[in-house]
């Protein structure tokens, strides 16, 4: 059997989009699967069971990408083609099943939108595989002792919802004090290489010694290894964080203006702070996206500590 998985451009779709591709490849074993997406998220699907190939789609004028794709994989037929980018592909490709994503219901999580599309209840969780070389540079880069680990993705791809690198530190402060939820951890700061900036005075608050730093300088499925160790990963809302949420571990997401009832951190240990505004209240009109300041100010740090102690006490006691 063939399988033709066409998925987003963003990370964090991408990555909410694995809960599909999960439940193909543990229906079908031995599947084979070829993935087509966007550049950045190309990554996280090198270690997919049973893949042939991968097709990077990066956006061409009138819509050549479209044309690139078609005349990579038309000659070929496929047993199942999923679309969920909602382009006509799907209907001019020779295949017997083919799935189709027409639009987005604001109604339901996404990753339960996706569930619904392919008749799946519940809805899978969605999942990144990993090699085992990406496990060994993981183990590399972190450090060996016994230490808790506390990953942050204290950046974002938009100003607005990223909370204040003075909150962060601030926070990270009080898990890693004496008594606190992860004392004396390790920091693992994540991002992508264009984040490190501004998220230098969060690097800063860290000891040296104390923290490890990862902005674009390693494989996407090396981090999804250095996630998979983590005690808690506390970030914006971003593609990361559904990466840390796909791992598996504790992850608590930070949310303002952006809808946590369709976008939450989705997996059993997944959990959302946000601001004491709702969604409505700091999003007031469609200009939002212009805003060049963060939107997170009505989030306080005594809010995301209590969370995350929350978070921890429900895992250790599971």
């Amino acid at each position: 059997m063939r399988l033709l998985f066409i998925t987003s451009n963003r990370l964090g779709d991408a990555v909410l989009s694995t809960s599909v591709l999960r439940h193909y490849v543990e229906t079908y074993p031995g599947i084979k699967v070829t993935v087509a997406c966007g550049p950045v998220a190309a990554p996280i699907f090198k270690a997919v069971p049973g893949l042939e190939r991968i097709i990077e789609m990066p956006k061409q004028k009138r819509g050549g990408h479209w044309w690139k794709l078609w005349k990579s994989v038309a000659f070929r037929w496929w047993d199942i083609i999923v679309d969920l980018r909602g382009s006509a592909t799907a209907y001019v490709l020779p295949g017997w099943k083919r799935v189709v994503l027409k639009g987005n219901d604001d109604s339901v999580h996404r990753v339960e939108q996706l569930a619904r599309l392919i008749g799946v209840d519940p809805a899978p969780e969605p999942f990144v595989w990993i090699g085992p070389e990406h496990e060994r540079r993981a183990a590399k880069i972190l450090p060996t002792d016994e230490r808790p680990l506390l990953v942050v993705g204290p950046s974002a791809n938009w100003i607005g919802k990223t909370w204040r690198p003075e909150r962060f530190a601030e926070t990270i402060a009080r898990l890693r004090a004496v008594g606190g939820a992860l004392e004396d951890a390790h920091v693992l700061l994540v991002g992508a290489p264009n984040e490190r900036e501004a998220s230098e005075p969060v690097i800063a608050s860290i000891p040296e010694n104390r923290r490890t730093e990862i902005f674009g300088t390693e494989h996407l499925l090396t981090v999804m290894a250095c996630l998979r160790r983590a005690d808690l990963y506390v970030g914006n809302d971003s593609g990361l964080m559904h990466m840390a949420a796909a791992s598996g571990r504790p992850t608590l997401g930070l949310f303002g203006p952006s809808r946590d009832q369709l976008y939450r951190p989705y997996s059993i240990w997944g959990r959302v702070v946000r601001t004491d505004l709702t969604y409505d209240e700091v999003v007031p009109d469609p200009s939002y996206l212009s805003v060049k300041e963060s939107l997170m100010d009505t989030l306080p740090v005594e809010k995301v500590v209590k969370s995350a102690e929350q978070l921890m006490l429900a895992y250790r006691s599971r």
